[in-house]
Formats: C-alpha cells, structure tokens, sequence
C-alpha cells in the first residue's frame, strides 16, 4: 500500500463515517499506526483532534478529516520554516552538504539531484564523491557530473573519504565553486564501527570547514517505514542533523513517518523526491503534504 493508496484508504474511512463518534477515533488511532505514525504518535494525535472537534463542535466526518489535515500541517509548520533555512544558502558563502544514509536510500541520485536543483538556484556546486567503497560509487557520481556539467571531486576506490571533502574544499576555495555536494557511503546504521568512522569524517568536515556553512543531510527511503526513524535517531545521535531528503515518496511510502521524525527528533524534511530524473525533488511543503496525507489536496 503506497502514499496514493493510504490516502485513499483514508479518504474512504472518513467517507463511511458521515458523523462523528467515539469509535471514529479509535478506529482512526488504528489506521494512523498502519500508516508509520507509530502508536505513541497516533493516539498523541488522535487525542489531540478529538479535544479540537469538542472546541469547535464538528459533527462529521469531512470536519474531522479537515481538522486532522490543519492539526498535521500545524505539526509541521514550524519545522518547515526551519527546513526553508536550511535550504535556501546566503550568497557569497562557502556551504558543505554532506549527505548521509544507509545503503540503497538513493544518494548517489539525490546529490545529482540536489546539484541540479541548486544550479538552478545560481549555485556552483562541486560533487566530491565521498562514498569511497561501495563498487562503481565514483564512476556514478563521475557520469552524473559529466551530464550536469559540474566538476567532480574523487580519489581512488578505497581512499580516505574525509581527504576527498578536503581536497572538494580547497578546488571551491580556489575559485571552483561555491557549493560542495559530498556523497558518502551506506553506513549501516546499526554497525558501531561505521557510525565511528562518520564521526571521524564529520570531524574533519569541521575542522577544514571553518568560515562556511556545513550542513548534514540525512537521506531516507520513505518506503522503510518505521524503520526510517530508528536510522534517523542513530545518525542524529552522532552527527547531529540538519534535516532530511525523502526519497521514493512515488512507491509504497505511507507517509506518516514524517510526522513522527517532526515530533520526535525535531527534524525537518527539506527535499522530497519521486523519481530518477533530475527534475525530480522539490521543496518539501507542509501544507501540501499535510493536506495530500489526509487526501485533500
């Protein structure tokens, strides 16, 4: 059941519901676990709304879907005015994106991406292809610097992956760029020597990066469900996140998960993307995230 169907799904709940009864709420506690809202998350949620419908004394079902859609967006109104900070950078200043994530989430994809959305920006990205381990990892980011036209910073397979942001720095500083886009390895985020090593990496980011802005992007597959979170907690924990790019919000992504990265860690989706083509990855929006969630968009 992808985004478009849970939609659907909730669409139709609300549809053969036509008034508002206690058991409307515990059925809808129920599907907002099924849809990665988590069952703390769900009934915080769901608790919440029921004391809205009481206060504004709405009596059906469409109200209550409406209401639930004001009561997510609200969830992250704030967080999103953080996310467009984040993602709109300062002209005249040197900014690092360092790109995080576990194997197979896309970010080999999403730092062209990102580099293409930026160029449109008036940026001058640099791709420094940190990911120095996986198979081929260099020569995609190669292929995709050649197609955008921007410069790729690589060394050889195996290499120290924080030496290759290191050089990326000094090609920008030397007049290449303004903006240094860094993929990295899929770190499993559950092997405490490779959460080592990003720390080790992340430190030497920040010692070289002195005087620009550095920015640590997580990168999710939103169809992992439940489990984008638990990745989210263990690379905030040690490296202190900025926000997050979703990917693959076009398959069988649920969606809820993004309240609960919102409500439980503070972070805010900066990007989302649906799809392999450059173009695909905007700004993510909370109200029309919000409002497609609960299908009225």
């Amino acid at each position: 059941m992808g985004l478009h169907a849970f939609t659907e799904r909730l669409k139709n709940f609300f549809g053969i519901r036509p008034a508002v009864s206690e058991a409307l709420f515990e059925d809808l506690t129920d599907l907002l676990v099924e849809g990665d809202f988590g069952a703390a998350g769900a009934y915080k949620t769901v608790d919440t709304l029921r004391n809205i419908c009481k206060k504004e004394k709405i009596t059906t079902g469409e109200g209550v879907r409406r209401a639930l859609a004001d009561l997510l967006e609200g969830t992250l109104r704030e967080l999103g005015r953080t996310g467009a900070a984040t993602r709109e950078l300062p002209a005249g200043t040197l900014t690092v994106i360092l790109l995080l994530g576990v194997n197979g989430v896309g970010k080999t994809t999403t730092a062209a991406k990102l580099t293409a959305w930026y160029r449109s920006q008036n940026r001058k990205p640099i791709l420094a292809a940190a990911d120095t381990f996986r198979a081929a990892a260099i020569e995609q980011l190669v292929i995709h610097g050649e197609r955008l036209g921007v410069r790729v910073v690589a060394h050889k397979h195996g290499g120290d992956p924080a030496a290759v942001v290191y050089d990326a720095l000094d090609a920008a500083r030397s007049g290449g760029g303004d903006l240094i886009i860094a993929d990295t390895a899929g770190r499993m985020h559950t092997k405490s020597a490779l959460v080592e090593e990003l720390k080790k990496i992340d430190r030497v980011v920040m010692s070289k990066a002195a005087g620009t802005r550095y920015i640590k992007l997580l990168v999710l597959d939103a169809t992992t469900g439940r489990n984008a979170l638990a990745q989210a907690t263990i690379f905030h924990e040690a490296v202190a996140l900025e926000g997050i790019v979703l990917t693959k919000c076009d398959s069988s992504a649920r969606g809820g998960v993004v309240f609960s990265l919102s409500e439980d860690l503070g972070l805010p989706v900066i990007f989302t993307c649906d799809g392999e083509q450059y173009q695909n990855i905007a700004p993510f929006d909370p109200h029309a995230y919000a409002y497609g969630f609960a299908g009225l968009a």
